[in-house]
């Protein structure tokens, strides 16, 4: 048992709820072929986004780094003082800081694209991970 299981359980809990509403809002782009924004244009065939500037990426590439960071954290140490095995907090730290340097990488390139699309796989199943694991130290 841990010293926070409240603390913790809540983490795990809103941990897989946030990869829910990630998932949703990746969908809805999929299905309106809206890539960034509400109503970006299709991509270019070279280059970045088509219609998109370079400043909206900035700013949703800082936006979504600051949207995701925070629970990923919270869960990684919630799990970690509840003494999960450093090897596994080492390989999710790994997976968070992996995919958050891919992702804007890949915000400035056409879609698909693999860095973004690797970057939001690597950070929302480090998440999923880190909650499933949370919910099990908690109770």
């Amino acid at each position: 048992m841990t010293n926070i299981p409240v603390t913790l359980g809540t983490a795990g809990i809103l941990g897989i709820f946030y990869i829910v509403i990630s998932l949703r809002v990746t969908a809805a782009r999929w299905k309106t072929k809206v890539s960034i924004g509400e109503n970006s244009p299709q991509p270019a065939a070279f280059g970045t986004e088509s219609g998109v500037s370079p400043l909206l990426i900035a700013i949703r590439s800082h936006a979504n780094f600051s949207e995701y960071v925070p629970i990923a954290l919270i869960l990684l140490g919630g799990i970690e003082a509840a003494g999960t095995s450093r090897t596994l907090c080492i390989i999710l730290a790994a997976m968070l800081i992996l995919g958050r340097l891919a992702h804007p990488i890949g915000m400035a390139r056409k879609a698909p694209n693999p860095f973004r699309a690797g970057g939001a796989l690597l950070t929302w199943a480090m998440i999923g991970i880190a909650a499933v694991v949370a919910l099990v130290m908690a109770f």
